[in-house]
């Protein structure tokens, strides 16, 4: 009985350590578990073209970074902002969220994003984004995101159409850009520029020309009304593509002008020339590329820049891991590997000055050429729109009307713009009082 007992007891110890390591490994297991740190980051519209993209960008990070986990969630853009909102009320906001500039600075103002000022950088090295990038995502001072993408403006010319009207040499300004327009209508027949004047409240900030200026706006004055009369006179004389003009997007109309030999010059991003060279190989055979002048103020046309911003209610413990992340996910090279996929530019100073950009091989295409001159206009390209008033888009339209009758003769110009002021600062009033 006596042996029994001490074989039993013997038995019950091992047990017990058997016990006691089992319970120690799942208490370890747990609290490996519970130290893991996730982090969400949202984007938009990104699936399913981006999967492989992000995929391995993830994998690459989780590889470096043990005990973090990146989790990669994309919604339609339409209704990002409303699951955005609504995350950050029910207090389970991502940590790091995909946005525009007019959204990152609806956002801020209403102390819905963090300011990353002191995240942009590792301490002691240079803030590696443009300082175009930069800007457009500083409000009251503040920085309230991570660059990623824009875009810059180039000029597609096709050589023959400009050969004809003799005019070689690329334009310095706005103002010689029309005159090329002219110049092209009349010696070959064929209009020469298709600017987007439907979205005439970019081109005139663009031009240096405020839309609004101290609460009330003042799109009437002599400069306004002297740009409208130059375009008026450039439409007179045949040299815009009438199709389309005053359209909220008159693009497909120019590149449907442009492919077809229509026109002369067309004004857009670097990727609409990889579509001239699928879809008509005989014009891009033909196109030459031309950087776009900057405008009085040094900006440079055709910037819409995307970012990642860090919402409000992100644990502030988090901030500095999720900062980490972030600085990778926009960093050069995961920036340049993005534009070459997306037909994008990046933001980063180094990304631009790579050799993909910087050093062509020789006999390289138009398309090469665009993305190279679009990268040397990239620190001067920024994101132009009007905020903070509600339903701008409807006050938009009367500018645009207004521009329209003025440009087409149907109205005096002073008058139209006149009008369109006054409905506006009817509007502004309601906006800026008590």
């Amino acid at each position: 009985m006596t042996i029994f007992l001490k074989k039993w007891g013997s038995i019950l110890k091992r047990g017990c350590r058997l016990v006691t390591a089992a319970f120690v490994i799942v208490v370890l297991s747990q609290q490996s578990a519970s130290a893991a740190q996730k982090i969400e980051f949202w984007t938009m519209s990104l699936k399913p073209k981006f999967i492989p993209y992000f995929q391995d960008l993830v994998h690459r990070y989780e590889a470096t970074h043990p005990g973090v986990v990146i989790e990669w969630v994309d919604f339609p853009w339409d209704i990002l902002q409303l699951k955005l909102i609504t995350a950050i009320a029910a207090g389970k906001p991502p940590a790091l969220v995909n946005l525009s500039v007019p959204w990152a600075e609806e956002m801020s103002r209403d102390g819905l994003l963090e300011p990353v000022d002191r995240y942009l950088s590792v301490a002691g090295q240079a803030v590696p984004y443009t300082d175009a990038a930069l800007a457009d995502l500083r409000f009251n001072g503040k920085v309230y995101g991570f660059p990623h993408y824009s875009n810059v403006n180039i000029i597609a010319y096709n050589k023959q159409l400009l050969t004809a009207a003799a005019m070689t040499k690329a334009p310095d300004n706005m103002d010689q850009l029309l005159a090329l327009a002219v110049q092209v209508a009349a010696k070959t027949g064929k209009p020469g520029y298709a600017p987007a004047l439907g979205k005439i409240d970019g081109f005139m900030m663009q031009q240096g020309l405020d839309l609004i200026r101290d609460g009330k706006a003042v799109f009437n004055s002599p400069a306004h009304v002297a740009l409208v009369k130059k375009l008026a006179a450039t439409y007179k004389a045949n040299g815009f593509l009438k199709e389309k003009l005053f359209a909220e997007d008159n693009f497909p109309a120019v590149i449907d002008a442009y492919l077809g030999g229509r026109l002369a010059v067309m004004v857009s991003a670097p990727t609409a020339i990889k579509r001239v060279q699928t879809d008509a190989p005989d014009i891009y055979a033909q196109t030459g590329i031309f950087a776009m002048p900057a405008g009085p103020t040094g900006i440079n046309d055709g910037g819409w820049m995307f970012h990642f911003g860090i919402p409000k209610g992100v644990r502030q413990q988090d901030l500095s891991a999720i900062a980490e992340f972030a600085r990778y996910l926009t960093g050069d090279e995961n920036q340049l590997t993005f534009a070459r996929t997306a037909g994008v530019m990046p933001t980063t100073k180094q990304a631009l000055a790579q050799p993909y950009f910087r050093q062509l091989p020789a006999n390289v295409g138009a398309a090469e050429i665009a993305s190279a001159v679009a990268a040397k206009s990239m620190n001067s390209s920024r994101s132009l729109y009007v905020s903070g008033i509600d339903d701008y888009d409807e006050l938009r339209r009367f500018l645009v009307k207004a521009v329209e009758a003025g440009v087409t003769g149907r109205a005096d110009i002073q008058t139209a713009l006149n009008e369109a002021v006054a409905i506006w600062n009817k509007k502004l009033a309601k906006v800026n009082k008590p």
